[in-house]
């Protein structure tokens, strides 16, 4: 197994590293319930793709965590309690229509870049590594999702009140990615990770001026150099406070594997 240095806190790593596969795997899942039903055949390939990749993303990081623990990839998808599962709450909620999924997907990516690229000077050459492999797939994810975003958000009355909607609803979610993770102080001593709050800054930086410019609102503002959220942050998913949705997702994903638990295939 891959030794973790002893200046690196251990369990605040596989935290960490299982938090972002949750992430990725979850959404991946979400995005790829519009295989056969999207609004046009470019999109229902876009986003078969796209789930395609944000599930070898989390594959990626659960490789990476069993090099750590022994504990296998398909043990951790198909064998733990959805309640142990330790992604936000923002990418648990059902995908709704397409201007929602059109939003979320673009605030993820957004976060995906800001926080891969952090970990670009991770302390962890491993996790350098990984943030190398995942920024050189999302180019393409940030690409539609923001074309989309920046096509829709005014092209008619419809698209507008749609995007505006999914922008209500998706913004304060969307802040749960940024949710701190029992054992962060830790990892950012160590120079493994950045603070939460500061890619929380990163992140609005990017995404409030591409929204304003699509003629859509967010709950944030800017004074001083420094964002304000004047909303209520979508936060639990890190400490397990999941809700019936993610249940329901997980029961879905593991209905196979528990037909034969431990099968090879």
């Amino acid at each position: 197994m891959t030794a973790v240095p002893p200046n690196i806190p251990r369990d605040s790593l596989l935290k960490f590293l299982v938090a972002l596969a949750d992430d990725e795997l979850v959404l991946g899942h979400r995005d790829s319930e519009w295989t056969g039903h999207a609004p046009i055949l470019e999109e229902d390939i876009a986003f078969s793709n796209i789930a395609q990749d944000e599930i070898g993303h989390s594959l990626a990081l659960f490789t990476f965590y069993s090099e750590l623990t022994g504990k296998s990839p398909d043990s951790m998808v198909f064998e733990r309690p959805w309640k142990d599962f330790a992604c936000c709450r923002f990418v648990a909620y059902p995908k709704g229509d397409f201007a929602y999924t059109v939003m979320r997907q673009y605030l993820f990516d957004e976060a995906e870049q800001v926080r891969m690229n952090s970990l670009l000077d991770s302390s962890f050459e491993p996790i350098r590594g990984l943030a190398t492999k995942i920024l050189a797939e999302e180019a393409y994810h940030l690409m539609h999702s923001k074309g989309l975003v920046v096509r829709l958000g005014d092209a008619t009355e419809e698209s507008h009140r749609r995007m505006q909607q999914a922008v209500t609803d998706a913004f304060p979610q969307a802040l749960g990615m940024f949710e701190t993770l029992n054992g962060e102080a830790d990892l950012v001593k160590a120079g493994v990770v950045k603070p939460s709050d500061v890619l929380l800054q990163k992140w609005l930086e990017r995404v409030v001026p591409t929204l304003t410019d699509s003629t859509l609102k967010t709950e944030a503002r800017r004074s001083d150099g420094t964002w304000t959220i004047q909303c209520k942050p979508d936060h639990g998913g890190r400490v397990g406070n999941h809700g019936e949705h993610l249940k329901q997702l997980v029961s879905d994903l593991q209905s196979v594997y528990r037909t034969a638990p431990g099968a090879g295939w």
